[in-house]
């Protein structure tokens, strides 16, 4: 049975299913195509399907080229009719894993695809998570789903594997394909299956000794983010009182060759890993009465931030006699970073909320994102659209809380009676107040 997936594989004629197509699994999906596979795309938004199909995108930094080129192969398709799942021999799990409003793991989105994959698993197929998730959800959720409804055996009748995602969208450094993978599993068939699937498309691929030891391998890469952003961010807070400006004491301190790596402060962390996966960690170790204080102490400095923002936007606006009740405050930046259009757990959206508490009225300026989509959280922007930012000057308070090249945030701080600058967009401009 292995040699002949391994047979298909090498030969390219191995059917491909991507199971969600967003930010991890359209760019993966391409580059199956790209590699001479024919890849199905699974996804239950109908939307985003009759967009594929007909080679419209929903993600900037994948232009719609791209898709008429995959659509052109003949060798792409999308569907949600997940019994389609039986005709292919690998299944990727491209799915999201976000908090609950309790800050636990919510693993409803692999739970319920498991569920609709289930009735149709048969022998020799591949089935491969990329969520990031804690250490022993393949081996505890994924895998009793799959074999119990089937009743095959992971392992013997079919393969299972754990591959985190490592996708930076927009990186014009690194790709999907150029970024070394890591490979887990609890067998040495499904390992040697998963790896090989990989090595079509991946430069490098890193195979470890278990499913739970590559999904520990992601989250101290985030955890490693967290923490290290948790520090500058807390440095800022203090520098400020000091008179001390963050931003020129890591463009000095990042001049050392050695010992030393630049993390920059913000207004909140964004994404779908960084602000998520360590809670992972911190909720899996309380079954093996573990401590998490670090990686605890720096998720509160983090969450914590877009407070400190708007507090400093009151501090400013008050020193110009200006009331946030009753103000408008224009946001300039909507995504998680900079020029990209992921709105993923952008802290924006807080900033927008804490804002309107205080009684301000918000708008937003953002050339990537012109109108807010449904968003699991935040519901209540839906449909709110970018403004005309040559009416930048109408507003008491103009806060930028992300930095996209593109924007020329010189012009629009001109335009504002206060503004505050958390990304350091206007450098040392002294009329603006850094935050």
């Amino acid at each position: 049975m292995i040699t002949e997936l391994l047979k298909k594989i090498e030969d390219r004629k191995a059917k491909i299913g991507i199971v969600g197509l967003g930010y991890v699994g359209l760019p993966l999906a391409i580059e199956f195509i790209n590699a001479g596979f024919c890849v199905m795309g699974f996804d239950i938004d109908d939307a985003k399907i009759k967009m594929l199909l007909n080679s419209q995108t929903y993600i900037k930094h994948i232009p719609s080229e791209i898709l008429e080129k995959a659509n052109a192969t003949g060798r792409f398709s999308c569907t949600a009719d997940f019994a389609k799942s039986a005709e292919y021999d690998v299944l990727i799990l491209c799915v999201p894993t976000p908090l609950t409003h309790h800050r636990e793991p919510d693993m409803s989105y692999i739970e319920s695809t498991a569920e609709e994959l289930a009735p149709f698993v048969r022998k020799g197929q591949l089935f491969s998570l990329e969520s990031t998730t804690y250490p022993g959800t393949t081996k505890e959720v994924l895998k009793p789903i799959l074999e119990i409804e089937s009743g095959l055996e992971a392992g013997k009748d079919f393969y299972l594997a754990y591959s985190p995602e490592r996708e930076d969208p927009n990186n014009k450094n690194f790709s999907t394909s150029t970024i070394p993978k890591v490979v887990g599993a609890d067998d040495d068939d499904s390992l040697k299956v998963a790896k090989a699937v990989y090595d079509t498309v991946i430069c490098t691929t890193v195979p470890v000794s278990s499913a739970a030891t590559a999904e520990a391998t992601k989250l101290v890469e985030n955890i490693f983010r967290s923490v290290n952003i948790a520090m500058v961010n807390e440095l800022k807070i203090i520098f400020t009182k000091m008179g001390i400006d963050i931003w020129e004491v890591i463009d000095a301190a990042k001049t050392k060759p050695f010992g030393f790596m630049p993390f920059y402060p913000g207004p909140g962390l964004g994404g779908h890993c960084i602000p998520i996966d360590p809670f992972y960690l911190t909720w899996k170790a309380r079954e093996f009465n573990a401590a998490t204080r670090f990686i605890e102490l720096a998720g509160e400095i983090n969450t914590q931030m877009p407070y400190y923002v708007v507090q400093r936007t009151m501090e400013a606006m008050n020193d110009k006699s200006i009331v946030m009740n009753g103000s408008r405050i224009l946001l300039v930046g909507l995504a998680y970073k900079k020029n990209v259009d992921d709105l993923r757990e952008s802290p924006t959206f807080k900033l927008w909320e804490l804002f309107e508490e205080k009684g301000a009225k918000i708008d937003y300026y953002d050339p990537y994102c012109p109108s807010v989509p449904k968003l699991r959280e935040y519901v209540q922007y839906f449909g709110r659209e970018s403004i005309d930012i040559e009416s930048a000057g109408q507003y008491d308070a103009i806060v930028i809380s992300t930095a996209h090249d593109s924007v020329d945030h010189a012009k629009i701080a001109k335009l504002g009676r206060c503004v505050v600058d958390t990304r350091n967009a206007l450098g040392n401009d002294a009329d603006a107040v850094k935050a």
